[in-house]
């Protein structure tokens, strides 16, 4: 009985050592799931708390199922989500009634851009739900560029044949070398939308998305890129004339 009991205690430190190699090299659990496991609280965002990352990463995916085709070819751009809950979303004409204020529904709002008819798409969605409850579609409304467009307006003043090896050249001046992409570039944008003064080719401006880029060089400097304007639409560089 001796023997047995030690055989026993041997192969059962064995099995626990054994299982302490297996589960340290297994992906520690994240997420809900693994909070209730260790017996931490998960707290649920108030409606008027930010969005999370995960309801920002749920509202996208709600909002673009129906668009992913034009996402797709790069015609429409999901641009930013934010939070809704404190808008009324009635109107959506399916029996939603409301918002925050009465159930404590968390609403997120997507903006989408279409470029190719310069539509800009509202779609509100309620995050538990998982659906679509009000969409607003206008032409002539320009919300502020995303870091996307920031990115891609870059992009587009990087490929220019003569722009761009300005931007290059200036770059190289203050860092030692050209920039590996246009996300070494630090980047502001604003939309710009052309007086009646203003004619060329910018006068698509008052209909297409464009944005002024203001480009800002390693150590501080800004380069002067005051006359330039990206057509985000038509996937042009404009430089205005004064």
């Amino acid at each position: 009985m001796g023997r047995r009991r030690v055989v026993v205690a041997i192969v059962g430190a064995g099995a626990v050592a054994a299982a302490g190699v297996v589960l340290s090299f297994l992906p520690a659990e994240r997420g809900p799931r693994a909070a209730r496991a260790a017996g931490t609280a998960v707290s649920t965002p108030a409606p008027a708390d930010p969005l999370t990352g995960a309801e920002i990463e749920r509202a996208e995916a709600v909002a673009s199922a129906v668009s992913r085709q034009a996402m797709s070819s790069g015609r429409v751009r999901l641009l930013y989500v934010e939070r809704g809950d404190d808008k009324d979303p009635g109107g959506s004409g399916d029996g939603w009634e409301g918002g925050s204020s009465d159930g404590g529904h968390r609403l997120a709002e997507a903006y989408l851009y279409d470029y190719g008819t310069d539509t800009l798409t509202v779609r509100t969605v309620d995050l538990a739900g998982g659906r679509v409850v009000k969409e607003t579609v206008s032409h002539g409304v320009q919300p502020p560029p995303s870091k996307a467009e920031e990115l891609t307006a870059a992009e587009l003043l990087l490929a220019h044949s003569k722009l761009g090896e300005g931007v290059r050249r200036a770059y190289a001046l203050v860092a030692g070398g050209p920039p590996r992409s246009a996300s070494d570039l630090g980047l502001r944008g604003l939309i710009f939308t052309p007086s009646q003064e203003e004619g060329g080719a910018a006068t698509r401006c008052a209909t297409h998305r464009c944005m002024r880029l203001f480009v800002r060089l390693p150590g501080g400097r800004w380069l002067d890129t005051s006359r330039i304007v990206v057509d985000l639409s038509a996937k042009k560089i404009h430089v205005l004339e004064w």
